[in-house]
């Protein structure tokens, strides 16, 4: 089988260029970013500004001018802190002097309330005193008996001591309860709970009923102002302690049973209030602090109170 020559050498351009045209034309838009890596206009600029004798500052170095600011600026700062640290320092001992004043007249006034108040305690017992002395026998013991209703009298004797006590983690969120009414918790003890309880002690037969130390009275109220609750406008702090006089048992076991009873297991079981009830052999309750007296004049037919 004859053997085929090869064909003749190709010296001519590929196929597809022309024979002027250069290898890397296909990539002129590369070539020309690599020879010409300075833009036309860069370029005439820093033509002209070598032309004019002058020399771009090196990179990353300041004026004179702009340093001389710096440290002005600098200065200024560290004279301001350094001047409100001095102040500060030269405020704290008067700001701690005028504190310990106000305490000092704080603790002056409670011991000034405090023996004002012994003074009325005394004045007050020497006037029943002097009562029961002017009056007769039968008189004398209805005016002491007055007295103990009215808590103008210390009382003494056995009864019943209940604790009331906000729940665990009433300084959280509100729980959206019924009880909350936008500003507290479910589980604080609010001025309704009280009246509530000290009306179901009154009912259950408690001879004097005291909160926190503060005898209660006909007159008495049982308010809130905000969050606090406000005895006769004294504002308390729980946990609350009302004592009550009386039959301990018989008492305990009527207020349980009444609605005052009822009402405070209701809190504890629904809200967490803590509550804790203790008979006590002997309860020594103060007299009412200030006691509006009222009197009560005779009315004629007419209507119109007689002179």
């Amino acid at each position: 089988m004859p053997q085929q020559e090869p064909g003749p050498r190709r010296s001519g351009p590929p196929p597809g260029r022309s024979p002027g045209q250069r290898p890397d034309a296909s990539m002129s838009l590369l070539t020309t970013v690599m020879e010409h890596s300075l833009d036309a206009g860069y370029a005439r600029v820093a033509a002209r500004r070598r032309a004019a004798g002058g020399a771009r500052p090196a990179h990353g170095a300041r004026p004179l001018r702009a340093r001389l600011w710096l440290a002005a600026g600098l200065a200024l700062a560290a004279a301001v802190v350094t001047l409100g640290a001095a102040h500060a320092r030269e405020a704290a001992p008067t700001v701690a002097r005028e504190r310990e004043e106000l305490l000092e007249r704080v603790e002056a006034g409670t011991d000034g309330l405090d023996r004002l108040q012994g003074d009325v305690d005394a004045l007050r017992a020497d006037v029943a005193a002097r009562q029961r002395a002017a009056l007769p026998d039968d008189h004398a013991a209805r005016a002491d008996l007055v007295a103990l209703l009215a808590g103008a009298t210390a009382v003494t004797g056995p009864g019943v001591e209940l604790t009331v006590d906000d729940a665990d983690g009433t300084g959280q969120a509100a729980d959206g309860g019924p009880r909350d009414s936008g500003f507290g918790q479910g589980g604080r003890v609010r001025d309704r709970d009280l009246q509530w309880i000290v009306n179901g002690l009154w009912q259950a037969g408690a001879e004097a009923v005291s909160v926190n130390d503060q005898r209660l009275t006909a007159l008495s109220a049982i308010r809130a102002a905000g969050d606090a609750v406000l005895v006769d406008n004294r504002p308390l702090v729980p946990p609350y302690t009302l004592r009550a006089v009386g039959d301990g048992e018989e008492l305990a076991a009527a207020f349980a049973a009444g609605p005052g009873g009822h009402y405070l297991q209701v809190l504890a079981d629904d809200y967490g209030v803590r509550t804790a009830t203790e008979l006590r052999d002997e309860l020594r309750l103060p007299a009412a602090p200030s006691l509006t007296i009222r009197s009560a004049s005779p009315v004629d037919r007419a209507g119109s109170a007689s002179q």
